[in-house]
């Protein structure tokens, strides 16, 4: 009989800074999966926009992951060595006319509003250079199925999304689907707030003849006034002890934690909830966090 594929998970952070507590809840959230099926869990920190790094975040991030006792599997793999990589693939997409110059200027692209109108889709207008490199969305995308929120008809509305900067960095999501593909991930836990760009990954992955993971996206962390939390939003760094970590990820994710774990070291949270963890258990734990 065929052997069953191992399932690869990934978790991969920006070493933009710490962790704070979203993260913490696609690490858990990822790990968890991941692990309680046998697969293997890998650790990609994710530098291909230079200019957003700081010194010491990367050290940080690992040393944080081994105080909540995630353990990953293989190397560390980072982006801002594997330019060459994505050039490879940018050209392919140039090959097949998917990826397109464009010439606007962020002054420009602000008058547009929230949806690129594809105004360089027909051609650079006479006397324009080309600054960045685009994807071509059809209107249209392919329905895919998330694993905690079902069949999604994503629509193209950011319009067609950058994948070779103005200032020369790749853009995430030609690095991500790339790094992907070739370290065989089958499933991708993330935060819900990726859940609109889905369909478009999924374009560029076929696009690049990559296969397609599977996506499930957990639920977001929000503060008083409804604002997500993200470091982009100068939410807080984890600081905290990892047990509370621990038991504050769970209850987020809709979990009924027994109280005799209160305070007891990460590798018990981390081995309880890998006990109580089958593919049912976590859909359902999952959808009742209000997902």
């Amino acid at each position: 009989m065929p052997s069953t594929p191992t399932v690869t998970g990934r978790f991969a952070p920006s070493p933009s800074g710490p962790l704070h507590a979203g993260s913490l809840i696609a690490a858990i959230g990822s790990y968890l999966s991941a692990r309680s099926q046998g697969g293997r869990w890998l650790l990609r920190l994710e530098d291909v926009d230079e200019g957003r790094v700081r010194p010491g975040a990367a050290n940080t991030i690992l040393r944080q992951l081994k105080a909540l006792a995630l353990d990953w599997d293989g190397p560390v793999q980072t982006q801002a060595a594997r330019k060459n990589v994505y050039q490879d693939a940018l050209e392919a997409l140039q090959a097949q006319d998917v990826a397109y110059p464009c010439a606007c200027t962020r002054q420009e692209i602000r008058g547009f509003g929230a949806r690129y109108p594809g105004v360089c889709r027909a051609g650079l207008a006479p006397g324009r250079q080309t600054r960045s490199w685009r994807l071509r969305v059809p209107n249209i995308l392919n329905p895919w199925e998330d694993r905690f929120h079902g069949w999604q008809h994503t629509p193209a509305i950011q319009g067609d999304p950058i994948l070779l900067r103005a200032d020369g960095y790749f853009a995430y999501m030609l690095a991500c689907a790339v790094d992907d593909g070739e370290q065989g991930v089958s499933e991708v836990i993330r935060g819900a707030d990726l859940l609109a760009l889905t369909g478009v990954q999924r374009h560029l992955q076929s696009a690049l003849g990559l296969p397609h993971p599977q996506y499930g996206h957990l639920p977001l962390l929000f503060n008083a006034a409804g604002h997500k939390l993200s470091k982009s939003a100068d939410s807080p760094a984890w600081a905290g002890d990892p047990s509370q970590a621990w038991e504050k990820t769970l209850h987020l994710l809709g979990w009924i934690t027994p109280p005799d774990l209160h305070g007891a070291d990460a590798a018990l949270w981390r081995d309880w909830a890998l006990t109580q963890m089958t593919e049912e258990k976590l859909l359902y734990r999952m959808t009742a966090a209000g997902l």
